[in-house]
């Protein structure tokens, strides 16, 4: 039978913020696509299982372009036009568009170069962790962990002068965190452009030895190279961020896998892994079916939207033996945290390493981690951002 999800549940467990809201879950036990009644009305779908998802995201017939996406999963938005996506911006554009902004930008982020960085990457995190002991307990992870290191990081690759790194991580976190204002939202999101525009023509005029100021030597105009910017620079900031402060959250709640991973440095690409599975921090995306599209023994029309549930394909017990339990010595892989297809995150080998250095880095640091609060006090992002989280993670240690 068909089975049809009405609203798009958001609620998490509480204490236990790590797995999907239970009626999706409950929804991927129906089988892995669901009807969707959009708020305005249109109807749509909503893909739960592992192999649809990825079937979808490796599919052309299926677009990601933003002037697309009239239906919002939550919000009625009446007879609002949607522009196209901004210049440069192009995870939200089909191809060719989007490979003419992918392209220069590949070889930028490529395995080798992101393994050159590690030294770095371990500096870093031992500055802050360093800092992290010398203040004492408690401390919020978030802020004197989670959220400096990938910022710094992506920061130094695209060439952000240092005195202008607090304010504009300010700035960024303003307009991705899901709880200002729409006014804020745009006040933050203009003076973040403004001030990428100001960068995009200092690299012009002075480069300097990173990203950005090497694609000032393509044929992106500065508007692309802004747009491009912005989500290289947004994308760098919140999503590691993010699995830095919530996979440390699980590792506390798991102190089995805690103790594995201290006690086998080895165990830390498997456990990065795992925790991007486990996490799934960006929990879902959309695409419109520009033809009609046989999927799933249903036929999705053309001018369709669909919502991909990552956080339940990537929990589907089809794919992933015992999917609800964090095993870091997990051996069936092939998550998909970083997307798949065209699409598939340009950043992820960039993650892996700040992420493998970090982990361990902060565990062994500290033995004895442990929260601060009550796990159930911990306060989470709210659903409406775009990335899943915690606002906050207090911890303290035995000093």
């Amino acid at each position: 039978m068909e089975h049809t999800v009405t609203t798009l549940p958001t609620a998490r467990q509480p204490g236990c913020p790590f797995d999907p809201p239970k009626e999706l879950v409950q929804a991927r036990e129906h089988g892995p696509i669901s009807r969707y009644p959009f708020p305005d009305g249109h109807q749509g779908w909503l893909i739960t299982g592992y192999d649809l998802v990825r079937s979808v995201l490796a599919d052309s017939r299926f677009s990601s372009r933003k002037e697309l996406m009239r239906h919002h999963p939550t919000i009625d938005l009446g007879d609002i036009e949607v522009p196209p996506a901004p210049p440069g911006e192009f995870l939200l554009m089909d191809e060719p568009q989007h490979s003419r902004y992918r392209k220069p930008l590949v070889g930028k982020f490529t395995v080798r170069r992101m393994r050159l960085l590690t030294e770095r990457v371990e500096q870093i995190t031992a500055d802050h962790l360093d800092a992290m002991e010398k203040a004492g307990p408690p401390a919020d992870l978030v802020t004197a962990f989670a959220k400096p290191i990938p910022a710094i990081v992506i920061c130094e690759l695209l060439g952000v002068p240092y005195q202008d790194r607090g304010s504009f991580q300010q700035q960024v976190d303003s307009f991705l965190s899901g709880e200002t204002s729409d006014e804020e939202l745009m006040a933050a999101y203009t003076a973040t452009q403004h001030y990428l525009a100001e960068l995009v023509a200092a690299k012009r005029a002075n480069p300097t030895d990173d990203v950005l100021s090497d694609l000032t030597e393509s044929d992106l105009t500065d508007e692309e190279l802004r747009g491009v910017a912005l989500i290289l620079l947004a994308a760098g900031l919140d999503t590691t961020a993010n699995m830095l402060a919530l996979g440390t959250f699980a590792l506390l709640r798991n102190p089995a896998q805690l103790a594995a991973l201290r006690a086998d440095s080895a165990l830390a690409d498997q456990a990065v892994e795992e925790l991007l599975r486990y996490l799934s921090v960006a929990k879902t995306f959309m695409r419109t079916a520009l033809e009609d599209v046989e999927l799933g023994g249903r036929t999705i029309e053309a001018g369709t939207t669909v919502i991909l549930s990552y956080h339940t394909a990537n929990r589907d017990p089809e794919r992933f033996a015992d999917p609800h339990v964090l095993d870091l010595r997990r051996q069936d892989g092939g998550h998909l945290a970083f997307g798949h297809g065209i699409h598939q995150c340009l950043g992820q080998q960039l993650a892996r390493v700040e992420m493998r250095v970090a982990f361990p880095a902060l565990i062994n640091r500290f033995p004895t981690l442990r929260l601060a609060v009550p796990a159930e006090e911990v306060a989470l992002r709210p659903e409406t951002a775009d990335i899943f989280g915690v606002k906050s993670l207090p911890v303290a240690w035995d000093v």
